[in-house]
C-alpha cells in the first residue's frame, strides 16, 4: 500500500535518489536540505511503499498560490498512478493552506505528465521558450485553480 505524506529532513537522501535517477539536470543534495530546513515556502510530499520512498512532489505555498517545483517517481513504480496521487495529495493541502491557484512547467515533449496535468484539470497557461537548461527544451506552463 502506497503511503502519501509530508516530507522530512531525513527523507533527503533518498529524494536525491530519485532526483538523480530521474531528471537530466538535477537539483543539488544541498537544495533539499536547504528546502527541508530553511525554505519557509516550501511544502514536499513522498509517496513510501514498504518503507521506502518511491515518489515524491515539491511545491513553494507563496500567499495564495502553489507553484509545482519537481514531481517524481522511481522508474520501477512508474504507470502506477504514484504521480497522480502524489498531485492530488499536493492539490489537497494546497487547497487546506487556503492557495487559489497552482502553476507548474512541464516539457513540451513530456506529453505523459501533460495528460495527467490535464485529467487534475490544469489548462495550458503559455510557453518558457528554452526553459530547460540541459538542451534549451520550451516549457509548457499549465495552472488550475484551487
Amino acid at each position: 500500500m502506497v503511503i502519501y505524506r509530508k516530507m522530512t529532513p531525513e527523507d533527503v537522501e533518498a529524494v536525491y535518489a530519485i532526483e538523480l535517477a530521474t531528471f537530466p539536470t538535477p537539483w543539488t543534495l544541498d537544495s533539499f536540505h536547504y528546502e527541508m530546513r530553511e525554505n519557509q515556502f516550501a511544502y514536499y510530499i513522498v509517496a513510501e511503499e514498504d518503507g521506502d520512498i518511491i515518489g515524491f512532489c515539491g511545491s513553494w505555498f507563496t500567499i495564495d498560490s502553489a507553484q509545482i517545483t519537481n514531481v517524481a517517481v522511481v522508474e520501477t513504480a512508474r504507470g502506477k498512478k504514484i504521480g497522480e496521487g502524489l498531485m492530488r495529495e499536493i492539490m489537497r493541502v494546497a487547497r487546506e493552506a487556503n492557495m487559489e491557484v497552482m502553476s507548474l512547467e512541464v516539457r513540451i515533449s513530456n506529453d505523459v505528465a501533460q495528460n495527467l496535468y490535464r485529467k487534475l484539470g490544469f489548462q495550458d497557461g503559455g510557453i518558457r521558450k528554452g526553459y530547460y537548461t540541459d538542451n534549451q527544451e520550451d516549457a509548457l506552463v499549465m495552472w488550475v485553480n484551487l
